[in-house]
């Protein structure tokens, strides 16, 4: 074992875990699987759990003093701090890493992750403490992006690279259940608050407690994902494969242009991830008489619908290869944005149709869109730069996505932001045309 991973075991948590787990002698993929499915569900709840109180809650808690519209834009420009952030913790937690270990790094990120995610739930309003309210979101904010740039475990890659070679696209698409199932959970405990407490309440304080339940589920997703990477036998098997941290600037020294082709290549499925979550959420909220809450139970079917179709994108992958199944939904996506955004405007059906026919289009293309970053590097380079690709791809197709959609929308009409939605498919048809390696065999 490296002094490295020496580092990493020297703690006193760590050593606990390693004892308690002797006993399993072996590893597999099915275990990997399941920590990789807890680690990105919780991460995607936590997410949700934001995004679905940047449209209900901080317009109103932390812009009274705006309309709607302006107080919401405000609300999506703090919501896009955390991706600006999240490529400055990769650089700081992988250099953790590589000094104490990827343990010390997964218990300080998650930490992290959970303090400031609750300290949302204690956020004091503008009526409170004035214009230090927005501060302190956008300070919050920002420690839950330093903190996703931290929480990359490499457990996916992994996955990746322990898959049997026939079964790659079904194992690719394994990490990327987490955002429907935590969406499924945070838009129905928002759902539940909205509909059985009357206005004054849920903002005065029902919105609260989805932040708290986020808390919980961070700590069980610790536990969960350390019991399995400060065990020895882990250990041995990331070194095996040689997933170990790199420098930032070596990894884009060597991998810059696969790490640049890799964040472009998925941007279809990333701009669509808001154009079916946050966004509609905003606009029907906004732009509609309907309630909040139904239309939040629309969301959580059209994620259920979601579960499905990325558990068929693993399948389809395997058969017609994992980037044909990109290339054909990029295009199925620009075909998307020239009709549906304009559905949202079509009462219950209209938005039913919206959500069902977006989330079958985000199945497809975003449960194989971990597998287009890990494939592209080599294994030197694979544990650092796939974290930063991800970083990347999340930045330029997700990260200012509910705003810029939202701005178009509301001064050009719904047809604009499918136009933002359009532009994201272009991209990704550009970068596998440069890149024509996302089904290599030997990863």
């Amino acid at each position: 074992m490296s002094a490295k991973t020496g580092a990493a075991s020297s703690t006193t948590l760590e050593q606990d875990a390693t004892r308690l787990h002797s006993r399993h002698d072996d590893v597999n993929v099915g275990e990997i699987a399941i920590g990789v499915i807890i680690g990105r569900t919780s991460e995607f709840f936590d997410f949700f759990v934001y995004a679905i109180a940047s449209v209900l809650v901080f317009p109103k808690l932390v812009f009274p003093y705006v309309d709607a519209l302006t107080g919401t834009i405000y609300s999506f420009g703090i919501f896009a701090l955390a991706f600006l952030a999240r490529p400055i913790g990769t650089v700081i937690f992988m250099q953790i890493d590589r000094t104490y270990g990827r343990g010390v790094k997964l218990t300080i990120a998650l930490f992290l992750l959970g303090s400031s995610t609750v300290a949302v739930a204690f956020l004091p309003g503008y009526a409170q403490v004035g214009w230090a309210s927005a501060a302190l979101l956008a300070l919050f904010r920002i420690g839950q992006g330093l903190a996703l740039g931290g929480e990359w475990d490499g457990l996916a890659s992994l996955l990746a690279l322990n898959a049997p070679k026939q079964r790659r696209g079904w194992y690719a698409m394994i990490p990327q259940l987490g955002a429907p199932l935590g969406l499924m959970v945070a838009a129905g405990l928002f759902a539940f608050f909205v509909a059985n407490l009357s206005a004054e309440d849920f903002l005065g304080w029902g919105w609260r407690y989805p932040f708290f339940v986020a808390f919980a589920i961070n700590v069980v997703a610790l536990f969960a994902r350390l019991r399995m990477v400060v065990t020895p036998q882990y250990a041995k098997l990331y070194e095996s494969r040689e997933l170990q941290p790199t420098t930032v600037a070596n990894t884009l020294q060597h991998e810059g242009r696969h790490v640049v082709i890799g964040a472009f290549a998925p941007l279809a499925s990333f701009a669509l991830f808001h154009m079916v979550t946050v966004f509609p959420l905003s606009w029907v909220f906004l732009f509609t008489d309907q309630g909040p809450a139904r239309f939040l139970l629309i969301e959580a079917f059209g994620a259920a619908v979601g579960v499905i179709t990325v558990f068929a994108s693993g399948t389809i992958a395997d058969r017609v290869g994992r980037r044909n199944l990109l290339g054909g939904t990029a295009i199925a996506i620009a075909v998307f944005s020239g009709f549906a955004p304009q559905l949202l405007d079509g009462g219950d059906i209209g938005e039913l149709i919206f959500m069902i026919l977006g989330f079958i289009l985000l199945g497809l293309s975003f449960g194989q869109s971990s597998g287009s970053v890990a494939s592209r590097f080599s294994k030197k380079f694979r544990y650092t730069g796939s974290a930063l690709t991800s970083d990347m791809a999340w930045l330029f197709g997700a990260g200012f996505a509910p705003l810029v959609a939202l701005l178009l929308s509301s001064h050009f009409g719904l047809i604009a932001a499918g136009g933002y939605l359009l532009s994201g498919a272009v991209c990704t048809l550009i970068a596998l045309s440069l890149n024509r390696q996302t089904d290599n065999p030997d990863v």
